[in-house]
């Protein structure tokens, strides 16, 4: 039994059971509900920032969703470009490509044409190498030949009298000389030149003591440098002495004459190191000559000659001066005659016109008469006609 205030309820009733059950549940529920509803007042209160959030994330999700059409529309138009930039960098490299191709292609070209150009000027180049060495190896047959020449004595006289005559020709007139001229003694001169006396005619002979100049060249000692000096001395003054027995005769020859040497290191050599026997050809009257020292010497005996032709005319053009003297003295009479001439000529002149002028004035004079009044007078003071005699 269950005592509420004026009720009292018996739990064993079944109604009265039924009842409190209900009402506990009743309860129950009005708690539940009033906890639910602060459960839910609190998940609201909970809540609110969570739905901001969610407001805020749906506005991030949209602008997003708003940035990635955004991005959409501008990927396209950036695909786009790149399309079009694409097509555009195609068509220049095309073009570039075309142009560099033809550039490549004139360049070749012209390579090609200039490396045949090289080829052919290559070509010239080495016909004409292949010509200079021809030329060498004759020249080099001829160095040969010229050894040859210069090792046998007589053909190398033969080489020093050509390259005597050689000078001689071209520095003398041809009636100056006479090349191996003979003289009296038997003994014949390479060259004999005809000058006046004095110093009269002088002999130029050849020598070329080449043996002794090789050796002295070649000497590797002190022995084999003396010996080839003494050589080259003896050769020297063997032909200064049969140069100054031969070819230097009194009242035929000058007092002197010149040994010419056709080798101007031969020469040098004796000049440098031999002087003594230079000197004692000097005493012996024979002078050596190179071939440039030869050319001078003939030329100042071409000047000799010329002096020595020159004062041999003298006489010639002293007659000819005396009458070119008589042929102006002549000029001059007949100049004077003419002048005398034109001096008479002018005074005629002068005459001629002063008559002129007289008949001018007369014939003006004329001119001016009146003949119709001087008629009559002049019919009164004709002379009457004669009759025609019978035939």
């Amino acid at each position: 039994m269950i005592q509420i205030g004026p009720f009292a309820l018996d739990t064993t009733d079944p109604m009265t059971l039924g009842a409190l059950i209900a009402a506990g549940l009743v309860l129950l529920i009005l708690v539940l509900l009033i906890a639910a509803l602060r459960a839910a007042t609190r998940s609201a209160r909970l809540a609110e920032p969570l739905a901001q959030q969610m407001a805020q994330l749906g506005a991030r999700v949209q602008g997003l969703s708003d940035g990635q059409h955004q991005l959409a529309g501008g990927l396209t138009h950036v695909s786009e470009a790149q399309a079009a930039s694409q097509a555009h960098m195609l068509r220049l490299m095309e073009q570039r490509l075309a142009e560099v191709t033809n550039q490549m292609t004139e360049n070749l070209q012209g390579s090609a044409r200039r490396t045949a150009q090289s080829l052919g000027e290559l070509q010239q180049r080495l016909q004409t190498i292949d010509k200079a060495q021809d030329n060498i190896t004759k020249l080099s047959g001829d160095v040969l030949s010229l050894q040859d020449i210069l090792s046998n004595k007589q053909t190398r006289g033969a080489f020093g009298e050509i390259q005597l005559t050689d000078i001689v020709t071209k520095a003398l007139p041809s009636d100056s000389y006479t090349l191996q001229a003979t003289l009296s003694n038997g003994k014949r001169a390479d060259c004999l030149i005809h000058l006046p006396n004095p110093p009269g005619p002088i002999c130029i002979d050849s020598k070329f003591p080449l043996e002794a100049y090789e050796a002295l060249r070649r000497a590797a000692t002190e022995a084999e440098l003396t010996a080839a000096a003494r050589h080259l001395r003896n050769a020297v003054r063997k032909h200064i002495k049969d140069i100054s027995e031969k070819y230097i005769l009194d009242g035929e020859t000058a007092d002197g004459a010149l040994m010419f040497l056709p080798s101007e290191a031969v020469y040098a050599e004796l000049h440098a190191n031999f002087a003594e026997v230079v000197r004692e050809g000097f005493a012996a009257r024979v002078w050596i000559v190179s071939p440039t020292t030869c050319m001078a010497t003939l030329n100042t005996m071409r000047a000799i000659l010329k002096d020595a032709r020159m004062r041999e005319q003298a006489g010639a053009i002293r007659r000819e001066l005396a009458l070119l003297f008589a042929d102006v003295e002549r000029l001059g009479a007949r100049v004077e005659n003419l002048d005398r001439h034109f001096h008479q000529a002018a005074r005629d002149i002068s005459e001629i016109r002063i008559s002129a002028d007289k008949a001018g004035r007369r014939a003006r004079r004329l001119d001016n008469f009146d003949f119709e009044e001087l008629a009559p007078e002049t019919e009164a003071a004709l002379p009457p006609l004669a009759e025609p005699k019978a035939q």
